[in-house]
C-alpha cells in the first residue's frame, strides 16, 4: 500500500519543553554516531502530542538525530503504527480485520465504524472526535475481534459492547482496556481447569491493562506536562487535560542535596539515596482523601505500620522506583502517610500483611512485588533492577 503525507500539513512542529528534554533523554540511550537509532521512538512522541505525525515533525526530529530528511521519511511512512493524515481529536480506532478478528465478528465492528463515526476508513467524524481504520493481525487472537485504541487492546469485543464504547469515550470516559467479556486474560471461557493457583495474589485486571489502568494514558494527547488522561476508575476527572482541585495538600518544599533532618540510621539511609530518586508530594494527591488515623483496619489484615502526617523537608521519594507502584498506587501510598524508601524498608510481617489487605484494588501487590527489600536497597542509595531499567528507559525522567 502506498502511503503519502496528507496534502495539508502545519508550517511548524517543535516538541513542548517536556518532551523535547524526554527525546534528548532517549538519544543518550545510543553510543556516539548511533543517535539514528532513536528515531522511531522520538516519531512515536510527536505523534502521541499532536495526534498524528506531520512533515515539520518528521523534519524536526531528522535534524534532531542528524538524518537527512528523507531517511526520516523512509521510517514513518513504512511503519503503519505512524498516522499520515488528520485523526479524530479523542481516538483513532484501528479493528482487527485479519482471519481470527474476521471469523469471530470484525467485520460487524468495522460496519459500527462506517454507520457512528465515518464511512471511509482515516475519514474523521462530522464532529472531529473519532476516526478509524482497519488494519493487519495486531496479535491477540485468542481474544478476537479486538481493536487498538492508542497504546491499548480492547479485546473479545461484540457490537453492542464496541457500540458502548463509542458512546463512552465520546462522553469523556476511559473503557478500562482488556477483554470486555468478562475473561481476565486469554484463559478458556469456561475458566481455569488447571493451574489454578494462577488465581491467588493476581491484581484486578490483568497485566497490561493494569499497567494501563494504572498509569491511565490510553487515549491522551502527550505534552509531558499534565497529569495522565483520568480513566473512569480514576474519579470524574476524565479527558480533562487539567489536574484534579486540590483542597489540602501538603506542600513540600524540595531542597536540592538536602539532608532529612531526623538523626539515626534511618536518617543516613535516607541521605544516601540519590538526588534523583526524591522528588515533591504529587500535587494532586490531596484529591483522595487520606485515611483517618482511628480508622480501623480490615479484618485480619496485622499491624498499621506507623505513617507521617507529611514528608521530611527534603522531599518525598519516588516510590515509583518500587516495580509494581505506578502513578495511582504511589499517591494512594502518599494519603495513606508512605513517602519515603525507609518507611516501607521497616515493614515486617504485620504491617506488611496490613499494607496488603489496604491497598484498594491492589490488594496482595505489595508482597507479591516485594516492596520491602526493594525499599530497603533503594533507602540505602543502591539502584534495583527495576529501577535501573526504569531510569534507562526514561520512565521517570
Amino acid at each position: 500500500m502506498l502511503r503519502r503525507l496528507h496534502p495539508d500539513q502545519p508550517d511548524a512542529f517543535a516538541f513542548t519543553p517536556a518532551n523535547h528534554a524526554w527525546a534528548e533523554a532517549q538519544i543518550t540511550k545510543y553510543p556516539e554516531g548511533r543517535q539514528a537509532s532513536a528515531i522511531i521512538p522520538l516519531l512515536w512522541r510527536a505523534q502521541e502530542q499532536e495526534g498524528w505525525l506531520t512533515r515539520p515533525a518528521i523534519e524536526h526530529v531528522s535534524e534532531m538525530l542528524g538524518l537527512a530528511y528523507i531517511r526520516g521519511l523512509e521510517v514513518a511512512t513504512f511503519y503503519f503504527m505512524f498516522q499520515l493524515q488528520p485523526v479524530g481529536s479523542v481516538a483513532h480506532i484501528q479493528i482487527c480485520g485479519t482471519t481470527s478478528c474476521m471469523i469471530c465478528g470484525a467485520e460487524d465492528l468495522v460496519s459500527i465504524c462506517k454507520e457512528k463515526i465515518a464511512p471511509n476508513p482515516h475519514q474523521i467524524s462530522a464532529d472531529g472526535k473519532f476516526s478509524w481504520e482497519e488494519v493487519e493481525c495486531l496479535g491477540a487472537c485468542s481474544n478476537a475481534p479486538m481493536a487498538q485504541i492508542g497504546k491499548d487492546y480492547y479485546e473479545d469485543l461484540t457490537g453492542e459492547r464496541f457500540t458502548a464504547m463509542l458512546e463512552e469515550l465520546a462522553r469523556g470516559e476511559v473503557p478500562t482496556p482488556g477483554p470486555q467479556n468478562g475473561r481476565y486474560a486469554s484463559e478458556p471461557l469456561s475458566g481455569l481447569s488447571s493451574l489454578t493457583e494462577y488465581e491467588s495474589g493476581k491484581t484486578q485486571y490483568n497485566a497490561s491493562a493494569q499497567l494501563a489502568t494504572d498509569i491511565g494514558d490510553t487515549v491522551k494527547r502527550i505534552d509531558g506536562t499534565e497529569v495522565p488522561l483520568l480513566a473512569p476508575w480514576q474519579g470524574k476527572a476524565a479527558n480533562t487535560g487539567k489536574k484534579p482541585a486540590a483542597k489540602a495538600a501538603p506542600k513540600a518544599k524540595p531542597a536540592a542535596n538536602a539532608k532529612p533532618a531526623a538523626k539515626g540510621p534511618a536518617a543516613k539511609a535516607g541521605a544516601a539515596q540519590p538526588a534523583a530518586a526524591r522528588k515533591s508530594v504529587p500535587s494532586d494527591a490531596a484529591a483522595t482523601a487520606r485515611p483517618k488515623a482511628d480508622a480501623p483496619a480490615a479484618a485480619g489484615a496485622g499491624k498499621k505500620p506507623r505513617t507521617m502526617k507529611a514528608p521530611r523537608k527534603s522531599g518525598a521519594d519516588d516510590l515509583k522506583l518500587i516495580k509494581g507502584v505506578g502513578p495511582k498506587l504511589e499517591v494512594m501510598l502518599n494519603t495513606m502517610g508512605f513517602f519515603h524508601f525507609d518507611q516501607i524498608a521497616k515493614w515486617g510481617q504485620d504491617e506488611l500483611a496490613w499494607v496488603d489487605q489496604n491497598l484498594e484494588g491492589f490488594k496482595g501487590r505489595a508482597s507479591r512485588d516485594n516492596w520491602v527489600d526493594q525499599a530497603g536497597q533503594l533507602a540505602r542509595g543502591e539502584e534495583t533492577a527495576f529501577s535501573a531499567k526504569a531510569s534507562k528507559d526514561g520512565r521517570y525522567s
